[in-house]
């Protein structure tokens, strides 16, 4: 898509006919057939199921897809999903080849239904239940955004009982009821922009984002260039000695709990709050030993 964002009808064609000779490799029965009028039907089902717009431009003479960056995102990672659903589907025998992850996230049985009530905003009532806490509180909300972190799901929303956003994670979330009465998305709030320097769920709390510098190892130093902590990271030395790099975020306990998990093959240069924290914490660890 990058390299050749604009394909002609011909194009398109030629690609569709290759695709299924190496389809009808794996089932002979398969049949396909394509044409403008199809494809037409298939762009309108693209944008249904999958929320991609797909558009001619008669100056380029070809077909391209239309998104703004967050649109871009969110169709790379279902590119993403979609690549690992066909290889494992194409897979006569996966034992041998593929091994995954016995664990999953619960409470991704309301994702379809908190997509439907964010896309038409309407309120929803649900009993939550806090780890620290015994008893299940009912929450009224104005559900506004979906948020992964680390293979859990959260919705950010507005609760009736305070008026504060805040984020709830879907495994702890029961007895989903969408209502329909509906509410006005907050002309001055962006989730987006709520956790622009921000690692994690937990909210900084009008916190000031700190400029972070962290010293890797030359090993583990390869691990974070290639998956980078966050987007505000900037690399300032990498040689056979270090990898040090710079981050622009709020100290949360989501961050913290991140530097820990490198262990020794981490040190905090700045800020000093932030590694005295880490110290302690480390300090605290060795002493249960």
């Amino acid at each position: 898509m990058k390299v050749k964002p604009y394909s002609t009808y011909e194009e398109l064609q030629a690609y569709i006919e290759n695709q299924f000779d190496y389809l009808q490799m794996q089932d002979d029965n398969l049949q396909i057939g394509f044409s403008k009028r199809t494809l037409q039907r298939d762009i309108k089902e693209i944008r249904n199921v999958f929320g991609i717009d797909i558009e001619y431009s008669k100056s380029q003479k070809g077909y391209f897809i239309s998104q703004n960056e967050n649109e871009n995102m969110n169709f790379q990672r279902m590119m993403e999903a979609f690549d690992m659903f066909n290889s494992l589907n194409l897979a006569q025998d996966l034992t041998p080849f593929i091994h995954l992850e016995k664990r999953r996230p619960q409470g991704t049985e309301n994702l379809y239904g908190l997509l439907h009530a964010i896309k038409n905003r309407l309120q929803i009532k649900f009993n939550y239940q806090k780890f620290w806490e015994e008893e299940l509180s009912q929450r009224f909300v104005e559900p506004y955004a979906l948020k992964e972190f680390k293979n859990r799901w959260y919705i950010m929303a507005k609760d009736s009982k305070d008026n504060n956003i805040k984020s709830f994670a879907l495994d702890r979330l029961t007895n989903l009821e969408i209502t329909n009465q509906t509410y006005q998305y907050p002309d001055n709030y962006s989730i987006e922009q709520s956790y622009r320097y921000c690692f994690g769920i937990i909210s900084p709390n009008d916190e000031e984002p700190q400029d972070i510098i962290l010293s890797f190892d030359p090993f583990q130093g390869k691990y974070i260039k290639t998956l980078p902590l966050h987007n505000t990271q900037q690399v300032l030395v990498d040689n056979d000695e270090e990898m040090k790099i710079k981050l622009k975020l709020c100290l949360t306990h989501d961050l913290v709990m991140e530097l820990l998990s490198f262990g020794d093959n981490m040190k905090v240069i700045e800020p000093k709050s932030l590694a005295d924290q880490i110290k302690q914490a480390h300090e605290k660890a060795y002493r249960q030993y």
